[in-house]
């Protein structure tokens, strides 16, 4: 099952979270039918921002946007609170031979030429904003990067997602270590030490290891203290109601014309690939509500 845990290290002087996304990566891989490096770049956005979304509170939600230029397109993920998130790429065939460090080439799909965008919409009426210019590619650098300029919280970001030969996902997770006001330099140096030593991430997730023992592995075993574990699961928000409330919102003249043109309607939802169908009678029921 996947899990996401939330924890304090170093008697409370750093937080962290770790998550296991496997199952949730390999049900977007399945819907959008991604090839390996799209799926590595999906999942670690994926990752990142199920790990985000549950730093909110309530019913909180985020959306990240990665634009960086590169043939994969836009990469779009929603998360929440609740540890639920979706996400796609707008050109999920997309797939390159390994890099010079013989793994999948993200930043080659991904490309440097671009911004990473994070909208928070925190129940109220206004939505906080963050955008910077991305700096590698590879996304947990992004994000680093992202937490300590546009949010002033000194981190680490760690994404990895690895892909069977038949393009399903073997393994998929990450972890966030961020710095709380007033850390102490020696702590600091023991965590930049120990983040400089240990295996990269899909390497850790290679070895089965829990969100719980990444933690321990990238903190040291006896100063990681756990707060809170999370399902993490990929919900779509769509559902038929939400198209049959935009088709009324288009008015009785545009939903007449459907009638006439093709009878019925059909809409595909972005995120999840799921298809809604209308018939003749659905619209005719539409077209009065939207009278």
């Amino acid at each position: 099952m996947d899990y996401l845990i939330k924890a304090l290290a170093y008697n409370d002087q750093v937080r962290a979270y770790a998550a296991r996304t496997t199952e949730t990566i390999s049900e977007a891989q399945k819907r959008h039918q991604t090839w390996p490096t799209a799926s590595a770049a999906l999942g670690r956005a994926m990752t990142a921002g199920v790990m985000m979304g549950s730093m909110l509170k309530g019913n909180a939600k985020l959306t990240i946007k990665v634009e960086g230029g590169g043939p994969i397109g836009v990469i779009l993920v929603d998360s929440n609170s609740k540890g639920e998130v979706r996400g796609y790429v707008t050109n999920p065939q997309t797939h390159f031979e390994l890099n010079n460090k013989g793994k999948l080439d993200v930043a080659r799909a991904v490309g440097t030429e671009g911004n990473l965008t994070i909208v928070k919409d925190l129940g109220l009426k206004d939505h906080f904003s963050g955008q910077v210019p991305i700096v590698s590619g590879e996304l947990g650098e992004d994000f680093t990067y992202y937490l300590v300029t546009s949010e002033q919280i000194p981190s680490s970001v760690g994404v990895g997602v690895l892909v069977n030969p038949d393009n399903t996902i073997l393994a998929s997770g990450g972890f966030i270590i961020q710095l709380l006001p007033g850390t102490d330099d020696e702590t600091i140096t023991k965590i930049e030490e120990r983040l400089s030593k240990i295996d990269p991430i899909s390497k850790l997730i290679q070895r089965g290891l829990t969100p719980e023992e990444i933690l321990e592995e990238v903190l040291g075993q006896s100063n990681v203290k756990i707060l809170e574990k999370q399902p993490v699961k990929f919900k779509c928000q769509c559902s038929k109601e939400r198209i049959e409330n935009a088709i009324v919102s288009l008015g009785e003249e545009e939903i007449q014309s459907m009638i006439n043109e093709e009878g019925k309607a059909e809409a595909q939802c972005h995120f999840c690939n799921e298809i809604y169908k209308l018939t003749r009678e659905d619209l005719e029921e539409l077209k009065k509500e939207a009278k």
